[in-house]
């Protein structure tokens, strides 16, 4: 969208409160989700939400009935040309692309509460395969509820044409997203015996507990070590995880639980001893738990851009 685009199109319904700043606020946390599934990463998906409020900031708006469509459409639209950029640049990526952790290591009512689907890595990842007109159309409608006269005007088409591209995402998403997530609990009683036996370099445990045709994929950007394709099988997977542990045997090393876009995850801290060679950092790993209680697949986030929000910049 330009700058001189009109940006009231799709205004219908309530009215608007006297305070700018706080209709903004009561919007924000919607704004950024609804961003961060379009984009992938929570730097990009505040970015596009601040240049909505800065838009909403120097708007008429009197010429605005219902702020929640308007920002919707502006910020989707902001999310539309960040995609067309964003997919050039992560064709350029070095190894393997995983989106951007969201993690919670305060025990609370996440653990209990209903997974949110749309929002775990390997739905993310599937969500890459899509063109950006597909992926704003589907995460619009499809997880925002959002009418397809409203996706149409976002996407500066016409509703069939709105519909004809959520439905191609849909089959997408359909024929590539894993199994529904086990609840948080059933996941914990899999992945701590599992970061035990990784932890203690057990091979033979950390085997028995991945699934025929695990699959570990390892993010690090270009930055900092990783596996530059996903590898696949037992016997690989496991030797790789026991060699991470090696690496850092000169080195003090936290892992605990947390959850991670909703799931249960690591988040691994390593601080290496005066003179070691061993690589300082942080690196979050979601094991992704099948209910036959093994690990069928490993997402192993390295980039320090990635956990910055975790302390790991510069790691």
């Amino acid at each position: 969208m330009t700058d001189g685009e009109d940006e009231t199109d799709v205004t219908r319904g309530d009215a608007l409160g006297g305070d700018p700043t706080a209709d903004f606020a009561a919007e924000r946390s919607r704004l950024v989700g609804l961003a961060y599934r379009m984009l992938g990463s929570v730097h990009d998906a505040e970015d596009v939400v601040q240049e909505a409020w800065l838009r909403l900031a120097r708007q008429d708006r009197a010429g605005i009935a219902n702020l929640a469509a308007w920002l919707t459409t502006v910020t989707s639209r902001l999310c539309l040309d960040r995609l067309r950029v964003l997919r050039t640049q992560r064709e350029r990526y070095v190894g393997p692309w995983l989106p951007e952790p969201l993690v919670s290591t305060t025990p609370g009512p996440d653990e209990t509460a209903e997974l949110d689907e749309s929002l775990r890595l390997a739905l993310l990842v599937v969500l890459e395969r899509l063109t950006p007109e597909q992926r704003v159309a589907f995460v619009l409608h499809d997880v925002f509820d959002v009418p397809f006269g409203q996706v149409a005007s976002v996407l500066a088409t016409s509703d069939a044409n709105a519909r004809q591209l959520a439905s191609r995402a849909r089959r997408t998403v359909r024929d590539g997203a894993p199994p529904p997530a086990l609840p948080p609990a059933r996941q914990r009683v899999v992945v701590e015996p599992f970061l035990r036996a990784v932890l203690a370099g057990d091979l033979a445990g950390v085997v028995n507990a991945l699934a025929p045709g695990v699959v570990l994929t390892s993010d690090g950007g270009g930055r900092v070590n990783a596996a530059l394709r996903p590898i696949v099988g037992v016997d690989k997977v496991a030797r790789f995880l026991v060699a991470l542990q090696r690496l850092a045997a000169e080195a003090d090393v936290e892992a605990r639980t947390a959850l991670v876009n909703g799931e249960v995850g690591v988040v691994v801290r390593v601080v290496p001893w005066p003179g070691s060679r061993t690589q300082a950092g942080v690196t979050v790993v979601v094991p992704r738990v099948g209910p036959d209680g093994l690990v069928h697949a490993v997402d192993v986030v390295r980039n320090p851009d990635k956990l910055a929000a975790l302390g790991a910049a510069g790691a």
